[in-house]
């Protein structure tokens, strides 16, 4: 459409930030600003890369997604298959290719710019943002403000809160890591057919309502992968799961996740899932021995509710590395209550997801943002003029293809406000779906 926006990425290019993400995963070291949440690609570069929505599409902007990808160095296969995935070392590159191609057509990338305030103006007609303010001093005045953060920017979210940007707390999940042998998976899913590599690693997808009133289901299933180091705070423990493209990896892993809501994290405050998160990762820390290691137990002994000593059959994939332990005390009540009652029922299911030797390594606590910046329909900030909420930090998106959708269709609404055009549904027409 003839812009040339400055992207501002807190982290750093994609190949030097896989480097940072390693010196974690290898050295116990953690870089804050370069990880598997910030840098070049966002988290979803360290995912198993799935390339599937249930989001409600009716201008097919997801095809839209889709052919970019493929135009960037996807497979063409994503176009057609019904559950796409990409996997790390694929997106890599394409993340490379998109960004190259964004500079071809004008815009700017700058990496290691970290938005520290935003410029917000009083007027006659309410609240207007003016632009941002880098960690290193400087200023970039702006009318138009696109937040496209991701859903563990703490700091940002404060500083927006401490200026009065609008926002509030919505639901999460909760949970561990779980991990099985992928061909205990695929017998299960596959039967007979198990290991034909026409139908690759299987997965699955589950859903329990506990007694206690919770919902336990698992969360980004990745067949034939590895459970990785997640963290983007000091002396906290995240965990979430990447595959690559080959989905050949030993075992199999998937978040079992409880969901909560403000209710559980009761006040005003919109900020106050991210402190339960917070404490939920330092008292991961701490059980994992306090070196970035995470703490891990058992599904047998999870359910007697007895400490792991030593590990069984199944070899824990996490890096840096596990430190086996009891888990009743990572998370709330509620939530190891209700979990302990989903993996029978899991079982019941799954012949062997409850099997003694799968371990549970803690803790899943980034399974969506904690809070929503909300926006109206012209998908601006409701209280502040010019700044656009968007993707899965906003609270607008779950993944890769639904953060692309919105991000689509935040550009148009900056078009149209450019152009000074009603929001979308007035008659005037922009964008495109895959048949333009």
């Amino acid at each position: 459409m003839g812009f040339k926006p400055i992207v501002l990425e807190r982290g750093k290019a994609v190949r030097e930030r896989t480097q940072d993400t390693w010196g974690l995963w290898r050295k116990h070291v953690l870089n804050p600003e370069s990880n598997v949440q910030f840098g070049e690609g966002g988290a979803g570069t360290f995912s198993d890369g799935k390339l599937y929505s249930q989001i409600k599409d009716p201008k097919h902007l997801g095809c839209k997604v889709l052919t970019e990808f493929v135009k960037a160095g996807a497979p063409d296969e994503i176009l057609y298959v019904s559950k796409p995935h990409i996997g790390t070392f694929r997106l890599v590159g394409m993340v490379e290719a998109m960004r190259h191609e964004i500079e071809k057509l004008g815009g700017e990338i700058r990496f290691q710019q970290r938005v520290t305030d935003v410029l917000i103006e009083e007027g006659a007609d309410g609240k207007r943002i003016r632009g941002v303010t880098l960690a290193s001093g400087e200023t970039l005045a702006s009318h138009h403000v696109i937040l496209a953060l991701g859903h563990s920017a703490r700091d940002t979210f404060e500083m927006l809160h401490a200026r009065g940007v609008y926002m509030e707390a919505k639901p999460f999940s909760i949970g561990f890591r779980i991990e099985h042998p992928q061909s205990l998976i695929d017998r299960a899913r596959l039967g007979s057919n198990a290991g034909n590599p026409q139908l690759g690693a299987a997965d699955y997808k589950l859903v329990h309502h506990a007694k206690n009133g919770r919902t336990v289901y698992s969360f980004c299933m990745c067949p034939g992968g590895t459970v990785v180091a997640a963290a983007s705070e000091p002396n906290c423990v995240v965990t979430n799961g990447m595959s690559q493209y080959s989905r050949n990896e030993r075992n199999a892993n998937a978040g079992i996740v409880v969901g909560i809501t403000p209710a559980d994290f009761p006040g005003d405050d919109p900020l106050a899932g991210i402190e339960l998160q917070r404490k939920l990762e330092a008292r991961a820390f701490e059980l994992g021995g306090g070196n970035y290691d995470a703490p891990a137990q058992r599904v047998g002994d999870f359910l007697d509710g007895k400490p792991s000593t030593q590990l069984g059959s199944v070899e824990p994939s996490y890096k840096p590395g596990v430190h086996l332990t009891d888990l009743a005390t990572a998370l709330p009540d509620y939530a190891i209550e209700a979990i302990r009652e989903a993996l029978p029922a899991f079982d019941q299911q799954i012949k062997g997801f409850a099997m003694a030797d799968a371990v549970l390594t803690g803790v899943e606590t980034r399974t969506s943002s904690p809070l929503r910046i909300t926006r109206g329909d012209d998908f601006q900030s409701i209280n502040v003029k010019g700044l656009y909420p968007a993707g899965e930090g906003a609270g607008y998106a779950g993944g890769i293809l639904s953060a692309g959708v919105d991000g689509i269709k935040v550009a148009e609404a900056v078009a149209r406000d450019y152009l000074g055009l009603e929001p979308e549904g007035s008659g005037a027409k922009l964008g495109a779906g895959c048949d333009d």
